[in-house]
């Protein structure tokens, strides 16, 4: 007799595989829309910082003492002064002698331990007639019912009315502690001209503090614009000088009686526009740069005549029309004309990839025969108005960037929203493979049951018919 076979079933097995397979076209779907939104919120957050970087560095580059086009300071001895030059400086040559330069001043007094109990309050008075009050009621700082010099320099250096124009500290000269004070800023109206001490409950620190040795004399600046004794004479408390329009010069060190005065040139910086421009050129090849990144195409050959499946996927931006109408409009700009001048006029110009690339000698030639046309052309960025290439680029990009209305926040939000609804039925499919799961081990372990039900028959009879049955 025959002996009967069937399939062997893991129902675990099986009904794993089974289950799988009834919920496998859905959990792909899922699966494809939660990788295409966690890759587009990803490249939205690269997109994003890229244009940020982009707009803090178009904003930077010009700002409201700043442009594009520099101009430069140039003193004829810098050990005696140093200059500086704003956009607007009218070029020129001026000249000055510096007579003096300004000093703070320091003054100390001898100081001995007094007694800290109702201690009162002392006021330094300034050459200006201001004044600022130390309250020394909690100057004690280590309990010991003392004040020392320290104590009262700490107490100086904290009280809320000083403003940091003071600088208190001790020293200890044969024996004697003194009391130092000096003043923050140079100026003769900035130097400490005494203390009241009407205040002070110890008549010993009355003493002491009313008795005033001058360190150093605080003295102000003075400069001659023009020669000694026959130009225009400025004194200022300030050794830095704002006399000359659009220009600031720093005085280090004074001239002796009938030496030569400084001449400061003012003039175009070429060097400085040219690293200006460059700085724009690399800011923009940097964002073009992601732009590049976050719309790749992939490779669409097949790997081989059987297999369909590309080489590599696209961007998650690939095709993408926003981002493609952001980078238009921002090629568009750079093509903007002013006054009869583009940027190709000072040297800027694009590759066919777009990149941009810069020709200093026409940059500084275009410059130098239209001076001022080039910040026209560029304009400001990030300030009350936006105006020229740069004030185009920052609206342009603004309208992603903006925290509150900008399409980067906006289409981050929905692409997070398509991850929560994809989770959401992710948590659903789960529930439909768990169900398929159990129906189908239940079915497998019956038929599991029932095939070893009739193996066990079928061997009976086939051993109750066989030949050699005893029976």
């Amino acid at each position: 007799m025959a002996v009967i076979s069937s399939p062997t079933y893991d129902p675990q097995t099986t009904a794993t595989n089974l289950a799988n397979a009834y919920v496998a076209p859905t959990k792909a779907n899922l699966d494809a829309r939660n990788a295409q939104a966690t890759a587009t919120v990803s490249a939205l957050t690269t997109l994003g910082s890229a244009l940020s970087a982009f707009q803090s560095s178009i904003q930077s580059l010009v700002t409201g003492t700043a442009s594009v086009s520099a101009a430069a300071a140039t003193s004829s001895n810098t050990a005696i002064a140093t200059g500086t030059a704003g956009a607007n400086a009218v070029a020129g040559t001026y000249s000055f002698y510096v007579e003096q330069l300004a000093t703070a001043g320091q003054v100390s007094y001898n100081v001995n331990d007094s007694a800290a109990t109702n201690a009162g309050s002392l006021k330094v008075m300034l050459a200006d007639g201001s004044n600022f009050q130390v309250d020394l009621a909690n100057a004690d700082s280590n309990m010991d019912g003392k004040l020392s010099a320290k104590e009262i320099a700490a107490a100086i250096n904290v009280a809320a009315t000083n403003n940091s124009r003071v600088t208190a500290s001790t020293m200890t000269v044969n024996g004697q502690t003194k009391l130092v004070m000096t003043s923050t800023q140079t100026g003769a109206n900035n130097a400490v001209s005494s203390i009241d001490v009407s205040g002070l409950a110890d008549a010993g620190l009355q003493s002491d503090l009313s008795t005033q040795k001058v360190e150093s004399i605080a003295k102000d600046a003075i400069v001659w614009m023009g020669d000694q004794n026959t130009g225009t004479k400025v004194t200022q408390a300030s050794n830095t000088f704002n006399t000359i329009d659009n220009v600031k010069f720093t005085v280090k060190q004074a001239q002796t009686p009938g030496a030569t005065p400084v001449q400061l040139t003012v003039g175009p910086d070429n060097s400085t526009t040219a690293a200006n421009v460059q700085a724009f050129v690399d800011a923009y090849n940097k964002l073009l740069g992601v732009f590049k990144t976050v719309t790749a195409a992939g490779d669409h050959t097949p790997t081989s005549p059987t297999d369909s499946s590309p080489r590599s996927s696209d961007a998650a931006l690939h095709g993408d029309s926003g981002v493609t109408a952001l980078q238009a409009a921002l090629g568009s700009a750079l093509r903007a004309v002013t006054g009869g001048k583009s940027l190709i006029s000072f040297g800027i110009t694009a590759a066919r990839d777009g990149s941009l690339s810069l020709d200093t000698a026409r940059l500084q030639k275009t410059v130098a025969a239209d001076p001022g046309k080039i910040d026209t052309l560029f304009g400001r960025a990030g300030l009350a108005a936006d105006a020229g290439v740069l004030g185009k680029m920052n609206k342009l990009v603004t309208t992603w960037t903006n925290s509150a209305t900008g399409l980067i926040g906006s289409r981050k939000t929905a692409a997070t929203k398509v991850q929560d609804d994809v989770a959401k039925r992710q948590i659903a499919l789960q529930t439909q493979f768990d169900n398929s799961y159990k129906r189908y081990l239940a079915q497998f372990s019956a038929l599991q049951q029932l095939q070893s039900s009739m193996t066990s028959t079928s061997n009976m009879f086939t051993a109750m018919f066989s030949p050699n049955s005893s029976n």
